[in-house]
This record gives C-alpha cells, sequence and structure tokens, in this order.
C-alpha cells in the first residue's frame, strides 16, 4: 500500500498537508481546496487506504480487523435496521471473517456532511442505506476514498444488494388482479427514492397490464410517517367513491391508514382490501393484521457484509450487484373482499 510519502510525492505537496488531508483536516488547517483534491486523487490513485484497524488496535496487541460502519438514514426506515442487524448477527456466528461494527446515522439528503467517506479515516468501508436522489448524485459524483456498499440503491460506479422493487410493485398488482379487483388505488410517500419510485411504477404497470383501473383521485401522496397515512385515507375519504383495493407502499403509513379506514367506519377487508410493503413486525399485530410484501432483510445484510469485505481485501474489482426477491405475506387486510 502507498505510504504518505509517495502520495505527497505525486500530489507535488508536503508530506505535513497530506497528512492533514488525508486526517480530514484540510479545511481547518486552511489548505485549498483544490490542493486538498490533489491530495485525495494521488491517494485514490495509489490505492491509499489507512489501516485505521490496526491503529486502534496497535495499543492493545490485538489483532488487526477492518472497521466497517453502517449509515443508516434518520427516518422512519430506522425501524427497519433491526432485522438488518440480526442478519449480521447471524453471520458473524455462522463464519469466521471478523469486522467490528460501527453504526453511523446520517440525515436523509446530507451524506455529504459524512466527511469520513471521503478522508478515509473513521472506517474501512462502508454500508450505505436507503439513500436518497440526492446523496446518490453526491456519491456518483464524488471521490469516496473507502470501499462502500449501497444498500437498497442501484448503482454503475459502486456494488449495490438490492431488490427488485419494480417487480414487487408489479406483483401486488397481479394480485389485486386475481381476487377480481377493477379500480383500485395506491398511497405513496413523499420521499425522493428509487426504491419508492419503483415499487409505485412497478404497480401502475401491473395495474395497465391487468386494465385495472386507477383513478388519479385515488392516487394520495403523504409524509412517510402513521400520521400521514391516516392524513392520506382521510384525503381519500373525501373521494365520492373508493376503491376496492389499496396499496400502501410502505407498512408505517398502512398502520397510519388502517386507524383512518376504522374511525370512518370502512371495514378492512370487506369494503377495501389492504395490502402493504415491508413486513414490519408490527404488521402481525395490526388490526386487522397487515398483508405485506416481506423484505429479506437478514440474508440482504450477509450479502453486504461479504460483499464490502470482499472489496476491501481486494478479492473483487468491479461493482458487485445482486438483487433479490420478495415474497407476500397474505394476512387479515387482504382476504375477504366481497366480489
Amino acid at each position: 500500500m502507498a505510504s504518505i510519502r509517495e502520495i505527497a510525492k505525486l500530489a507535488g505537496v508536503s508530506t505535513g498537508t497530506t497528512s492533514f488531508v488525508l486526517n480530514g483536516k484540510g479545511d481547518q488547517m486552511r489548505i485549498s481546496p483544490s490542493t486538498q483534491q490533489k491530495v485525495l486523487e494521488a491517494a485514490k490513485a495509489l490505492n491509499y487506504r489507512p489501516n485505521i484497524s490496526a491503529r486502534h488496535l496497535r495499543s492493545s496487541g490485538g489483532k488487526a480487523v477492518p472497521v466497517v460502519a453502517i449509515l443508516w438514514t434518520l427516518d422512519t426506515r430506522a425501524s427497519l435496521i433491526g432485522r438488518f442487524l440480526k442478519g449480521i448477527e447471524n453471520l458473524i456466528s455462522n463464519q469466521t471473517r471478523e469486522f467490528e461494527l460501527l453504526i453511523q446515522p446520517y440525515e436523509n439528503s446530507k451524506i455529504n456532511k459524512v466527511e469520513s467517506l471521503i478522508t478515509g479515516t473513521r472506517f474501512n468501508g462502508a454500508v450505505i442505506a436507503y439513500t436518497s436522489e440526492e446523496d446518490l448524485t453526491f456519491l456518483e459524483n464524488n471521490q469516496i476514498n473507502v470501499p462502500i456498499v449501497l444498500y437498497q440503491r442501484e448503482s454503475s460506479k459502486y456494488s449495490s444488494i438490492k431488490v427488485d422493487f419494480l417487480n414487487s410493485g408489479k406483483k401486488v398488482a397481479d394480485l389485486f388482479a386475481q381476487r377480481g379487483h377493477k379500480n383500485v388505488g395506491i398511497i405513496v410517500p413523499d420521499l425522493a427514492s428509487q426504491s419508492i419510485y419503483q415499487r409505485r411504477d412497478g404497480f401502475m404497470n401491473g395495474a395497465a397490464i391487468h386494465n385495472l383501473y386507477v383513478d388519479p383521485k385515488h392516487v394520495v401522496i403523504g409524509s412517510n410517517t402513521g400520521e400521514g397515512g391516516y392524513n392520506a385515507v382521510k384525503e381519500l375519504l373525501k373521494r365520492k367513491e373508493l376503491p376496492t383495493a389499496v396499496f400502501f407502499i410502505n407498512d408505517t403509513m398502512a398502520a397510519g391508514g388502517l386507524a383512518a379506514f376504522h374511525e370512518a367506519g370502512v371495514k378492512i377487508p370487506d369494503d377495501i382490501e389492504v395490502m402493504s410493503h415491508d413486513n414490519h413486525d408490527h404488521t402481525r399485530f395490526t388490526i386487522p393484521s397487515l398483508s405485506t410484501v416481506h423484505l429479506p432483510e437478514e440474508e440482504m445484510a450477509a450479502a453486504c457484509m461479504n460483499t464490502l469485505l470482499d472489496v476491501i481485501e481486494n478479492k473483487v474489482e468491479d461493482p458487485v450487484s445482486l438483487t433479490f426477491e420478495t415474497t407476500q405475506i397474505i394476512r387479515q387486510s387482504c382476504g375477504g373482499f366481497k366480489q
């Protein structure tokens, strides 16, 4: 691996300047952005990767292992991290690969604030979950100095582990068609997100294939919260005629939507069938229990970690892309529609 002296020589700057930049102190030391960029580009050209874990463990005499970060969004999707961590726990208990785990929340659309992605000084690699379109654009257009794997996003530049959300949404439309529905609706969160767009588009494409009518009045957008789902259904109920089936893009909004239907005296599933997405733990305990699309979170977590460790250990060069399929969990909210 390249030394700081070699990077400094290639960049045409002093070793002190190089050290400050690589340790994330370029702005503090008032080093110009252009000089910092030269240092980072030289480091990348020489395949420089700081041995963070070795430094961390040197004093204790322990074995050096990579420090792996999980960057997870600070929004309602934070509830999904439990199953993801369970998948990592299973991975650790079933194999000999070792790593230290760092969980770092980040604010959606502000991935650029995570300085260690640029400096490479806090962790050896990162799994980044649920980036917004703005975050993805930043990652695609900037030099990231640690290996990363994107979770639930697509990229030609980075390795990615994702679900085929287009097909996942289409299969919900397939289900509604099989159950005899003709007029259907969809509740969508107001997020700029690949997975949201793909679930929506897959559902709409499937509806078109089966000649299901999706009245524009039955497409409601709300905030990505339980309250957002509640308010979205309140808007839906203002329409003169309701659809006979509704697809909520995620479980969080669906749980709020069920409460609004209940308050209005709309019987689920007799009057309207409800299908959701993600299979959060709470979906088994709503009244009625939510039918939903199951994400294989545990299996995907293991794939993320194995892929990232392979990249860190230089076992792969080109980006790896793995796509998982979803399954449908049919419960009480989708099972009693009176044709």
